[in-house]
């Protein structure tokens, strides 16, 4: 692993963070770290009561917070989201944690078309559309976290060379590329908005199963640091694993 520089951290107060994949698992437990950083938490979950429930868990703990329904597979849906929102558009922090597994069978020559699309149209075009979305807002108001939740099995230095569960390896290791594209783009923070993505690791949610040695907290805690820190000589636009840069 590489160190990290030492980077300063910023209050959350006044910012809003979108979470897609907030409803449950990892992206709920980011939502609620955001939201304990004094930041507006909006999570969005794939059905409108799954995100207003998770919201109304966060608003009880004293979390200022909202739920939205949008599938981020439904190209449509996504580029409606903004205008839904209103003046909640202009967030500042922008996770991307949405996410399905492919079936375990699903290796590279034995994947079906419908479920590479299934798949595919999730995990890596849905982080796509959510950046197109909302982060040239970030561009234009020079500030902006962008964090993009991948997964050590789509890192091809490492497990996601492994085989099987192709769909979903691929499009991690998409995502790992889409991240460090935009970072490029952007100045590699110059310009103000950092554009990073981390691996959880294997943690005990809907996906990772009860077995898993870490907890949602643990697998967002990265994202939610990288949310805080000040672009003032910030490392971007690579991959974080516990707050370290790892080789993807």
């Amino acid at each position: 692993m590489t160190s990290q520089r030492p980077q300063r951290e910023e209050r959350l107060d006044g910012q809003v963070a979108l979470v897609t994949g907030g409803s449950r698992g990892i992206g709920f437990a980011a939502a609620r770290g955001l939201g304990m950083g004094a930041a507006t938490v909006v999570i969005v979950g794939r059905s409108e009561d799954s995100a207003d429930a998770a919201a109304a868990t966060l608003v009880a703990d004293g979390i200022d917070a909202l739920g939205v329904g949008c599938d981020v597979g439904d190209a449509d849906a996504v580029r409606a989201l903004p205008g839904r929102l209103g003046p909640l558009a202009a967030v500042d922090i922008l996770v991307c944690a949405a996410g399905v597994m492919s079936e375990r069978t699903a290796k590279t020559l034995r994947t079906s078309e419908t479920e590479w699309r299934r798949v595919m149209s999730v995990d890596l075009d849905g982080v796509w559309r959510t950046f197109a979305a909302f982060v040239p807002g970030m561009v234009e108001r020079r500030h902006g976290r962008v964090i993009a939740v991948s997964a050590c099995l789509g890192r091809m230095s490492g497990p996601g060379n492994a085989g099987g569960l192709a769909p979903y390896r691929v499009a991690k290791a998409g995502v790992n590329a889409l991240v460090r594209n935009l970072a490029h783009e952007q100045g590699m923070g110059m310009r103000g908005v950092l554009v990073d993505a981390t691996c959880p690791g294997h943690c005990s949610t809907d996906m990772g199963g009860p077995d898993a040695p870490r907890s949602a907290e643990q697998g967002a805690a990265t994202a939610v640091w990288l949310a805080g820190r000040s672009a003032d000589g910030a490392v971007t636009g690579v991959l974080w694993e516990d707050r370290e840069v790892v080789p993807w």
